[in-house]
């Protein structure tokens, strides 16, 4: 595990951006499992606004961890905010954009997307495997879709799944944690004073830490990074690297 704790979220956005550049380099293609939320948000801003011209976006292939089951064009799509803050800006193939179809039954959508990487991506022992998953990590510890009330979900045989939010009830297609796990390299990006206690939880491992889902996210490569602002960090004891 590598912490790189920077001074706020702009920072972070910044530093993630300039790290997922650098992992494109030298490689003929890129598949990666985006995130929605507040910090990928401006890491796409400035992805569009300071790489937009230095990046060969033919090789990249973007595809989610997790999606509202909602149409594309709802406020609260996690492809609608991709579109708005990255793709709309950048000059990226169409076929190259992999989306959850949150409009479709879930269940149906959550096997159709599963198939649809088990095609596309290569796959280890069955898995199929990303070059990069971007993962945040909500206040209650869940990360992708899987939320604690549902970690169960973590080792189902499905490589996607459907989840229930816990407080509206809205369902949500995931992909699970033998997918996150078998990635190449996986980064969290998690700013915020509320991600605090959460953060230190799952980092230091302090009592109960295993009933959050981030907890679980061990991927085999051994390549796990966090990107943290220091209001998220602000618990830990580690220094910065």
């Amino acid at each position: 595990m590598e912490l790189k704790i920077y001074k706020d979220k702009q920072e972070v956005a910044e530093k993630f951006s300039s790290y997922f550049v650098d992992k494109l380099k030298g490689r003929n293609s890129f598949y990666v499992a985006l995130s929605g939320g507040s910090t990928p948000k401006i890491v796409f801003d400035v992805l569009a606004e300071k790489f937009s011209d230095k990046v060969d976006w033919n090789k990249v292939h973007f595809y989610w961890g997790d999606e509202r089951c909602v149409p594309p064009n709802d406020d609260e799509s996690n492809y609608k905010m991709t579109v708005e803050h990255l793709f709309s800006k950048i000059e990226v193939p169409k076929n190259n954009i992999n989306r959850i179809m949150g409009e479709k039954d879930p269940n149906g959508e959550a096997m159709r997307y599963a198939n649809l990487l088990e095609i596309d991506t290569d796959s280890v022992e069955g898995v199929p495997q990303f070059d990069l998953v971007i993962l945040g990590m909500g206040n209650d510890g869940h990360t992708a879709s899987i939320f604690p009330h549902e970690i169960e979900l973590w080792n189902s045989e499905d490589h996607c799944v459907v989840a229930t939010h816990p407080e509206s009830g809205q369902k949500r297609v995931s992909i699970n944690g033998k997918v996150i796990n078998t990635a190449k390299e996986v980064a969290f990006l998690v700013t915020g004073a509320s991600k605090a206690e959460k953060v230190e939880a799952v980092i230091e491992q302090t009592n109960g830490y295993k009933k959050y889902p981030a907890s679980l996210v061990n991927p085999s490569s051994g390549n796990l990074v966090w990107f943290l602002d220091e209001e998220a960090a602000s618990r830990l004891n580690q220094n910065p690297s």
